[in-house]
């Protein structure tokens, strides 16, 4: 490859303000997808909880320099932090326990895809991952005050937009997840396609156990039982994800 040759890197957070969204299990699951397919994808974990190394069988505890590390310290890179995974084609840059992430990104060659899960707040944190990356994905699990969170995070982009000139930033995709087939929930999906339009993704994530049992094994759902309901799930998701060309977002 020419040292000239820079590869064009879609910069997609996962975002929701509440736990329990399902966006780590998200953003590692679509992250494997990808690069299953010949892709080159890094995923930031920037929740401080760590649950995307630990998802992915790392030792996050006795990781010396980790994403943070690389945030503060003028002198670390960020590709001096980047861990590879089990996975062909799949790197992370792990936390433990910001804010210049834009400029870290910018040392970054390589890549088709930065994947980042955010922290489940819409703090400074948060607004700095916004800052650097074109492409929110929004998980909403279909609960009860689900709505709430997501009216948030539309008000956060609308005023980053804004207030920082950043218009390139905006929602690729809103992903319904931990589906049942209730009235409570279906109430809840038809609002959000009311809002959404055809950003709502075509798949649902619905509930299945052993994408749970998958992440307590240091596994993706594609390494734990490929042949499970959650992976057919997780590979639709990803293919919708990797369908939409930066700059050509479904119309709401």
């Amino acid at each position: 490859m020419p040292p000239w040759f820079i590869i064009l890197m879609r910069k997609i957070s996962f975002v929701n303000e509440k736990g329990g969204s399902g966006k780590t299990t998200l953003t590692i699951n679509v992250g494997a997808y990808i690069a299953s397919r010949g892709k080159k994808v890094l995923i930031l974990d920037m929740d401080p909880q760590g649950h995307i190394g630990k998802s992915l069988g790392l030792d996050v505890k006795r990781i010396d320099d980790t994403i943070f590390d690389a945030l503060v310290n003028e002198d670390l890179k960020l590709t001096d932090v980047i861990r590879k995974t089990s996975l062909k084609n799949l790197d992370i840059a792990p936390s433990n326990k910001f804010l210049k992430l834009a400029k870290k990104i910018e040392q970054l060659n390589g890549y088709d895809y930065l994947l980042i899960d955010c922290p489940p707040s819409l703090g400074l944190l948060t607004v700095n991952i916004l800052l650097a990356v074109t492409e929110v994905i929004i998980p909403v699990s279909l609960t009860f005050l689900a709505l709430d969170g997501c009216a948030e995070i539309v008000d956060t982009v609308r005023t980053i937009k804004r207030n920082f000139a950043k218009n390139d930033l905006d929602i690729t995709m809103v992903v319904p997840t931990f589906y049942r087939n209730t009235n409570m929930a279906n109430a809840i999906l038809g609002k959000l396609k009311i809002y959404f339009g055809n950003r709502v993704s075509d798949t649902i994530i619905k509930f299945d156990v052993k994408i749970d049992q998958s992440q307590s094994f240091g596994k993706t759902i594609f390494e734990f039982a490929p042949d499970s309901p959650g992976a057919k799930m997780m590979g639709e998701l990803a293919k919708e994800v990797m369908a939409i060309e930066e700059g050509k977002l479904k119309p709401r």
